[in-house]
């Protein structure tokens, strides 16, 4: 394994803070490799045989059941997933994939559950770690519940575009079909939330979207801290 890639690692919340010979064990114990667009990492309903950590790419989590199948989520370097299925040596709940060409570290799942039982930096970093994504699902599911799917995609348009250095103009990073999963509709009713969009200054043209009129959308979108605040 490349130093770089140990020191990306290395780095990570999860990993910062534990005993060096612990982490060293780990890093010894995996491995790095390559993986081209859309090749499938990890199925939901198997057990994990690796802890893996995106060090470049993107992954795609999704679900499947009855012949339908959404996407769930989206990860960007670094990050390790699925750390919950890891831990408790339980099946997937998700399936992984990746969404462009990406560099995966993959640790030994029993490898991280043995340095788990013996290095109390590492627990308490895994349980901060499940703390923030159990703290994300939460803010999902009130986003889910509690807006319509007009107002989650003003949501979601204007925090996008804050990640972006609130230019207002950007690229939809991912496939229309995968944002409108995301946000909880069908293909065909977010051209429609696009087209209601449309009255009040958002332009889409292909995978390019212009906000013109930033106060009218927020009036739409209404955004609240407790749930579209990455800080909290």
């Amino acid at each position: 394994m490349r130093v770089t890639d140990v020191e990306i690692v290395r780095a990570l919340p999860l990993f910062s803070g534990m005993q060096k010979a612990h982490f060293e064990t780990l890093i010894a114990a995996g491995y790095v490799q390559r993986f081209p667009h859309k090749v499938a990492l990890l199925h939901e309903g198997e057990k994990p045989n690796f802890l893996h950590v995106l060090v470049e790419g993107s992954i795609e989590f999704s679900s499947e059941s009855r012949g339908r199948e959404t996407t769930l989520s989206f990860l960007k370097p670094p990050g390790a997933f699925i750390l919950a299925a890891v831990i408790l040596d339980q099946l997937y709940l998700k399936s992984a994939r990746t969404a462009e060409a990406s560099m995966v570290v993959l640790i030994p799942a029993e490898a991280v559950r043995d340095v788990f039982d013996r290095d109390p930096a590492f627990a308490r970093a895994v349980v901060a770690e499940l703390a923030v994504r159990y703290r994300g699902i939460v803010k999902d599911l009130k986003n889910q519940r509690l807006r319509t799917s007009l107002e989650r995609l003003a949501n979601w348009i204007l925090a996008h575009d804050e990640e972006c250095g609130r230019l207002g103009s950007f690229t939809i990073p991912i496939e229309k079909r995968a944002l409108a999963h995301l946000l909880g509709m069908r293909p065909e009713n977010l051209s429609r939330s696009f087209a209601e969009l449309a009255d009040i200054g958002v332009e889409v043209r292909g995978p390019i979207i212009k906000i013109n009129d930033r106060a009218a959308l927020a009036e739409l979108a209404k955004p609240d801290p407790l749930i579209d605040d990455p800080r909290i």
